[in-house]
């Protein structure tokens, strides 16, 4: 129903996934975010998801990576935390999770996917929270932290 768009404070398209998602949506996201007048780190703001099959698009700001001793666990799990309450208060049932913060913003992978999980987990309201992945060895963490098992073909 919805997917997560990690997003800079301005909401503008950027490069990356956001501008992946940015592209794809059409250009109307952009004129939406543009009303939003930005987010704060760790907050949320949602908007339609235009063109995307994804009904909606809820943005976020992750904080940025500073040692882990400024906040950052707790901004980024605020990240979580608000976009699952956004879902759950549009009657969605269903949102797909990025890695927030894990690229530019320099969050150590393995420390974000369990802030990540361990939020999702403390959520209520939604039938389904699909963490996304963009490359195997971010996927291979999630799964670790998650306690799947692979299987051998």
């Amino acid at each position: 129903d919805a997917i997560v768009n990690a997003a800079n404070s301005a909401l503008a398209p950027g490069a990356g996934v956001s501008g992946a998602i940015h592209r794809a949506a059409g250009r109307e996201l952009a004129e939406a975010c543009a009303k939003l007048n930005g987010c704060e780190t760790g907050n949320a703001k949602i908007t339609s998801g235009y063109n995307l099959p994804a009904k909606f698009v809820i943005h976020t700001v992750g904080p940025v990576w500073n040692g882990g001793d400024k906040g950052e666990p707790e901004l980024l799990a605020s990240c979580y935390r608000n976009c699952i309450q956004l879902a759950v208060e549009e009657g969605l049932a269903s949102i797909a999770l990025p890695a927030i913060s894990t690229g530019v913003f320099g969050y150590p992978s393995k420390s974000a996917a369990k802030v990540a999980i361990d939020t999702a987990r403390e959520s209520e309201g939604l039938n389904l929270v699909r963490f996304v992945c963009y490359d195997s060895s971010s996927a291979e963490i999630y799964e670790e932290l998650l306690g799947v098992q692979k299987q051998n073909s």
